[in-house]
């Protein structure tokens, strides 16, 4: 990735994985697209209260009773919830099974943890109580079945945003209003340009091994992160991955489409699609190849002294 250049081939050059040079910053917009030169860069136990309420669909309110009763369920280490299979010591408090794994004791008495103890009659309340999300506290409202946690939580809205830069050397994570300035203080190289259409400049794509090209495009009041990924497959045979991902939620990222558009030499290859949320990334996309995907072949063919241009377009959806 590299410092903002002037519209159009630039002369920065790739450094594999290390932060690129400070370059100028992109000239003024004018009539036509917008044009940006990227470089390369280089993942114990109680007994049940009578009166507990159980609720009997997701959502709603949450009762006192039924968090009494949910409180039952909570692990003395990590305070997550104790969920089927649920074992217990010999003296009956429980442990979830990920801090289980990681004691000898346990954590209430002191006691031993094997013989392993199945407590039947806890896991048969379990299932008739529904649990709030791991990520209530961030705002989510659900309340499910603990069968239906794992997946949900997976995807919930409410979970911690990780930074959307290609690769696996960023570690951030946090909340969606927190991600731009993250990339602005974190990834200060990245190229930003406004407007619904420009061109997306990939510096030297014939850099060896696995490189991404990677920059920001805003208008309509979003942010949109445009990746460009070139991965080594079989025999030295390489393959490009072209996509687009709002910043923002999956629900936001239905109110929009995007076009990417290889055009030269009287050619033309075009993508068009959703975007993606970065609460989903890019992985799943380019490893379902369900992106704009090329070949070296292909590549040279739009490129120019190395470089290829990617013409974008964003537009809304209407509803």
């Amino acid at each position: 990735m590299s410092r903002p250049s002037s519209a159009g081939p630039g002369s920065n050059k790739p450094c594999g994985k290390q932060p690129p040079p400070h370059a100028p910053a992109p000239a003024a917009a004018a009539p036509a697209p917008a044009a940006a030169t990227i470089a390369a860069s280089g993942a114990g136990s109680s007994a049940v209260p009578a009166a507990a309420a159980v609720l009997s669909g997701p959502g709603g309110p949450v009762s006192p009773q039924h968090h009494e009763l949910t409180s039952l369920f909570e692990c003395p280490v990590c305070f997550d919830y104790v969920l089927p299979p649920i074992l217990q010591c010999q003296a009956g408090h429980l442990v979830c099974k990920q801090c289980r794994q990681k004691l000898s004791l346990c954590p209430t008495c002191r006691g031993s943890l094997t013989p392993s103890i199945r407590n039947l009659a806890m896991e048969k309340v379990a299932s008739a109580v529904l649990f709030p999300c791991k990520y209530a506290t961030t705002g989510c409202s659900l309340t499910l079945h603990h069968t239906e946690k794992p997946e949900h939580e997976d995807i919930c809205e409410y979970r911690p945003y990780s930074c959307p830069c290609p690769g696996a050397s960023c570690k951030w994570q946090g909340s969606l209003e927190a991600v731009m300035s993250h990339l602005m203080h974190a990834h200060k190289s990245i190229t930003t340009l406004q407007g619904e259409d420009i061109v997306f400049l990939a510096t030297d794509i014939n850099l060896p091994g696995a490189v991404d090209w990677v920059m920001m495009q805003s208008c309509f009041g979003f942010h949109f992160m445009l990746v460009l990924e070139k991965q080594e497959k079989y025999d030295g045979h390489q393959q490009f991955f072209a996509i687009v991902q709002l910043i923002g939620t999956r629900k936001q990222a239905e109110n929009f489409a995007y076009r990417l558009e290889l055009n030269g030499n009287r050619r033309r290859l075009t993508w068009e699609a959703t975007p993606r949320s970065i609460h989903d990334g890019v992985n799943a996309a380019i490893g379902n190849s369900d992106c704009l995907v090329f070949d070296t072949a292909i590549a040279h063919l739009f490129a120019d002294n190395g470089n290829l241009g990617i013409n974008v377009t964003i537009s809304t959806c209407c509803p």
